[in-house]
C-alpha cells in the first residue's frame, strides 16, 4: 500500500463517517450485504462520498490485514458545500470564478489544475463523485499543496449543478475543439464557470449543450489537442487578464 491515509474495518469507518472526517472514497467488497453494507450506503450517499464495489484480491492489494471488507481513503482537506461558497462570494462582493471538471480521472492533472486554479484566482473546484481522479497525497504533492488552500466540492451530477450556476447568475463557458469561437472572444469578466473534460472524451454532450460558450483554444500544431491541465491553464489565465484589463 502507498503512504495514502487508509482507514480500515467496519467499525472504525463507519464511525470515521458519523465524525464527518473529509472521505475522497470507500473501497467496498464485492459482494457484500446486511446491515452493516445499508448503514454504509445510507450514510456516504448523505455526505456525497462516493463508493466503489472492488473484489476482494484488490483490497488485499490495498490493505495487508483483516480490513473487513472496506477501506476508506481520509482526504487531506475538508470538501467544500457550492451552495454554500456561491452566496458566499456574491454577498462579500466577489465576481465568482469556478473551475469544473468534468471526467479528469487522472490524479497529477487534477494536481496540476488545482495548482494552477489557485495561482491564478478561481475560487473553487468542482468535481463529479463519480468518474474523477481521487484527492489524495499524489495531488497535493502535484500542485504544490494548493489544492489545499482551494475549495473543492463534489457534486452528484455536474450537468445539473450547470443548471443551477447559470440560475444563479453563472455564465458557463466549455473549452471544445468543436468550439463556434476562440477563448478570447468569450466575456470572462462576469460570474463564470469554466469546463474542461478528459482527454479522451472531451466535455460531454449535455452540458455542452446547455453552455453559453462553447470556446476554442487557438492552436496551429499538428497534435489533436492540449494537456487536460494546460487547457484548464489557459483558460484561468485568459480569465484573469480580461479581469486585470477591465478593473
Amino acid at each position: 500500500m502507498k503512504d495514502d491515509n487508509y482507514l480500515y474495518g467496519r467499525h472504525p469507518i463507519l464511525d470515521a463517517i458519523k465524525a464527518d472526517t473529509p472521505i475522497s472514497k470507500v473501497f467496498l467488497q464485492q459482494g457484500t450485504t446486511g446491515d452493516f453494507e445499508k448503514e454504509l450506503r445510507q450514510l456516504t450517499r448523505e455526505r456525497d462520498i462516493p463508493v466503489q464495489h472492488v473484489p476482494k484480491d484488490k483490497l488485499n492489494r490495498m490493505m495487508r490485514g483483516n480490513h473487513q471488507g472496506v477501506l476508506a481513503l481520509v482526504a487531506p482537506m475538508q470538501f467544500s458545500q457550492l451552495d454554500a461558497l456561491l452566496p458566499f462570494l456574491y454577498e462579500s462582493g466577489t465576481t465568482p470564478l469556478v473551475l469544473l471538471l468534468d471526467g479528469v480521472t487522472d490524479v497529477r492533472n487534477l494536481g496540476a489544475i488545482a495548482r494552477s486554479a489557485e495561482v491564478l484566482g478561481a475560487h473553487a473546484l468542482v468535481v463529479p463523485l463519480k468518474g474523477s481522479a481521487l484527492i489524495n497525497s499524489d495531488a497535493v504533492k502535484t500542485s504544490a499543496g494548493a489544492i489545499m488552500r482551494l475549495p473543492v466540492c463534489r457534486v452528484r451530477s455536474l450537468t445539473n449543478t450547470v443548471e443551477e450556476l447559470q440560475q444563479s447568475g453563472v455564465r458557463i463557458v466549455a473549452s471544445t475543439l468543436e468550439g463556434d469561437r476562440e477563448l478570447s472572444a468569450c466575456d470572462l469578466t462576469g460570474p463564470t464557470a469554466l469546463v474542461v473534460g478528459s482527454e479522451d472524451e472531451g466535455v460531454n454532450r449535455a452540458i455542452l449543450r446547455r453552455a453559453d460558450d462553447r470556446c476554442i483554444i487557438p492552436q496551429s500544431g499538428e497534435t489533436d489537442s492540449l494537456n487536460v491541465s494546460v487547457a484548464a491553464g489557459i483558460m484561468l489565465y485568459e480569465c484573469a487578464r480580461q479581469r486585470r484589463a477591465s478593473n
